[in-house]
């Protein structure tokens, strides 16, 4: 299954190249998270500083509520949230404390 988030970046281009960098060699433990969850493939655009995130997932083992519980219980994914927060700002509709957030499909062709 497909899904599409959007994240905004803090408007500084010291930090976005920081980010950027951070996302050319992800820590080992977050790859083994996200493949561990059903994440099969990531790709993650930017514009300015909005980002759009696509995110293959397998449908038999992700689960995003899931996923976001074992974030809070291991101290390297933590670590990694709370470093990327350093770069990160959630979007005019994200809702309060959350960083991606979904996006609504409006064309398939």
């Amino acid at each position: 299954m497909r899904h599409c988030l959007a994240l905004d970046l803090k408007d500084d281009p010291a930090l976005i190249a920081e980010y950027e960098a951070y996302h050319r060699n992800i820590w080992p433990e977050v790859r083994a998270h996200l493949h561990a969850h059903g994440v099969t493939g990531m790709e993650i655009y930017r514009l300015g500083t909005r980002m759009v995130m696509l995110m293959e997932t397998d449908d038999a083992r992700y689960e995003a509520d899931a996923m976001a519980l074992a974030s809070q219980n291991d101290l390297k994914i933590r670590e990694w949230e709370a470093l990327m927060w350093k770069f990160q700002a959630p979007t005019p509709w994200t809702p309060e404390g959350e960083k991606w957030v979904g996006m609504e499909r409006i064309f398939e062709l």
